[in-house]
């Protein structure tokens, strides 16, 4: 066992110097950058498991496949192998890995405490116990299995979307706060404020053309009409009430930064629910055409393009690990009441990295 845990120690520091080529980082800020490359792993092969090129590949040059198939829930047709079924069965075996390494950790508070040794290290058997739940979930009966993870994942999301608003709204906070500190002192400082909030608003204007233009057409796509005015109307009324007296006589920190910053996010979930949508069937000027989906040109037929999905997915992935990190930056700093103490936290220098534990605990340590 001595020998194993000092193998264990050992392959964590080469694996992150192999694979990053980075020295001196805290044993905190290496596990999160080692967890995030074991989740990309997991989105390659989901991503992987939803490409029709892979699935044909599957059939035609596995020569186990048909056996491997006989044996799965599903039966000779492999639809247990790929599509979404593989996907719901991948994600299922990810959440239970996680699922385990939250248990395991509970009550955990030190670094040094033998449980955080484990979940600090031993990189290479997690990735062969990781792929070993995959390998089982494909032997899990379908019965009723999908669907019950299907309405899962939807709760899942639902939370994951209500965390993330929190998520962001702390950070947009922070970031207000630090940089007005610094107008305080500088008034450069407000002009960077001004930078930043004129850059959301720009995108976020952006992202509400674009939707508008490719996710709207005359003569249908009425429900993509009314999501688009509704959200545009609530970040604009957002907008207007971070800035009244009431508002800044509680809040003098809020502004328009923050608004900002959650417009772009609500285009964000926005774009996300349109693309979801199928297309429509509409006889448009004496023509059959299909609508409400990003197309080649205008008024033309309209044929799904993986670019949607593929931005979509990336920016999906962007928030899944912002969100990760940040919680867990936080949870550092601030200890289990970080969504409360945020808010109370006051800087006394601006900085471009306020984000970063090390600029916040040297913040805790001067007050």
């Amino acid at each position: 066992m001595a020998g194993t845990a000092a193998r264990g120690h050992l392959l964590h520091p080469l694996l992150f110097q192999l694979c990053c080529g980075c020295h001196g980082l805290r044993v905190s800020t290496s596990t999160r950058i080692l967890y995030t490359l074991l989740h990309v792993l997991a989105s390659a092969v989901c991503c992987l498991m939803m490409s029709r090129t892979v699935a044909q590949a599957i059939t035609e040059k596995v020569p186990f496949s048909v056996v491997l198939c006989q044996h799965l829930p599903g039966g000779t047709d492999c639809e247990q192998l790929v599509g979404s079924s593989a996907v719901y069965r991948v994600c299922f075996g990810t959440a239970c890995f996680h699922l385990a390494q939250a248990a395991l950790l509970l009550n955990v508070r030190s670094s040094s405490d033998r449980r955080a040794q484990l979940h600090n290290g031993f990189w290479l058997p997690k990735l062969l116990v990781l792929m070993g739940l995959w390998a089982a979930s494909f032997f899990i009966p379908e019965d009723n299995f999908i669907r019950v993870w299907h309405y899962t994942g939807v709760c899942g999301g639902f939370a994951f979307i209500l965390i993330q608003l929190v998520l962001i709204t702390a950070f947009a906070h922070t970031w207000n706060k630090n940089w007005l500190t610094g107008a305080a002192q500088d008034k450069r400082w407000y002009l960077a404020v001004l930078l930043a909030t004129a850059t959301f608003y720009i995108l976020a204007s952006g992202a509400f053309s674009f939707l508008y233009k490719f996710y709207t057409h005359p003569a249908a796509c009425h429900l993509n009409k009314a999501l688009l005015a509704i959200n545009g109307s609530l970040c604009g009324i957002m907008s207007f009430i971070s800035i009244t007296p009431c508002v800044r006589l509680k809040q003098p920190r809020s502004g328009l930064l923050q608004s900002s910053i959650i417009s772009c996010y609500v285009m964000y979930l926005t774009f996300s629910a349109l693309s979801s949508r199928p297309p429509e069937r509409v006889l448009y000027k004496g023509q059959n055409l299909t609508v409400c989906f990003p197309g080649l040109q205008q008024d033309e037929l309209q044929t799904e393009d993986t670019t949607v999905a593929v931005l979509g997915a990336a920016i999906m992935y962007a928030c899944v690990l912002f969100a990760c990190n940040e919680a867990s930056y936080l949870a550092e700093v601030f200890g289990p009441f970080w969504m409360v103490k945020v808010y109370s936290f006051e800087f006394k220098k601006p900085s471009c990295c306020f984000c970063c534990p090390e600029k916040m605990e040297e913040e805790l340590r001067g007050m």
